[in-house]
């Protein structure tokens, strides 16, 4: 199905410019301070988040609204914005330290923070409507992949011009801004 994969890399391409899974991309990269195992805990984790949404289609949206679902995707924004204030010693003072360190992590961070985001959710509505999970999956990983491996080299060249604390603590006050809002958004404090 042509218009389902050439669809979705259009949708989710246009959707992840500036979304927070960008910014976990360039946290990911200046982390670590090594791309490729990043580029690839990209791919592994949207091949895989975006599969099971795809899968579950529109079934999954209703599960994906809830309040409870919500709060827990803001307490996890500041609970990453605490861990990113933290140094990993062992990766700045050995970026190759740990073969598969960069890598499953980002797998893991990567899978978490994009359950509920606005790509998974379109991943959801495009397995829905183009009834095509492999198609679906193929597109939108491949939109994903186009939004974010620019941003985890731009992440590379940012921590050659910027100090490391810098910016861990300029995308921790990101990241606690934005659960911070999610949870008041969903407490109803903040209308649209």
């Amino acid at each position: 199905m042509p218009d389902a994969f050439l669809t979705s890399v259009a949708v989710v391409a246009l959707a992840e410019i500036g979304d927070k899974t960008q910014l976990l991309a360039i946290l990911l990269a200046t982390r670590f301070r090594r791309p490729w195992p990043v580029v690839a805990g990209i791919l592994v984790a949207t091949m895989a988040n975006h599969f099971l949404a795809a899968l579950l289609g529109a079934k999954m949206a209703g599960l994906l609204d809830g309040a409870g679902f919500r709060y827990a995707v803001a307490l996890s924004f500041i609970a990453m914005a605490g861990w990113t204030l933290i140094p990993d010693t062992a990766d700045d003072a050995a970026p190759g330290a740990g073969r598969f360190g960069a890598f499953l992590a980002t797998v893991v961070a990567f899978f978490v923070v994009e359950i509920g985001d606005k790509t998974q959710i379109a991943t959801i509505a495009l397995g829905a409507r183009f009834h095509s999970v492999l198609a679906v999956m193929a597109g939108t990983t491949l939109g994903m992949m186009l939004a974010n491996v620019p941003a985890v080299f731009l992440g590379e060249a940012l921590i050659a011009r910027v100090p490391l604390r810098l910016v861990r603590i300029l995308a921790a006050g990101l990241l606690l801004a934005v659960g911070l809002w999610l949870l008041l958004e969903t407490a109803g404090l903040l209308t649209h």
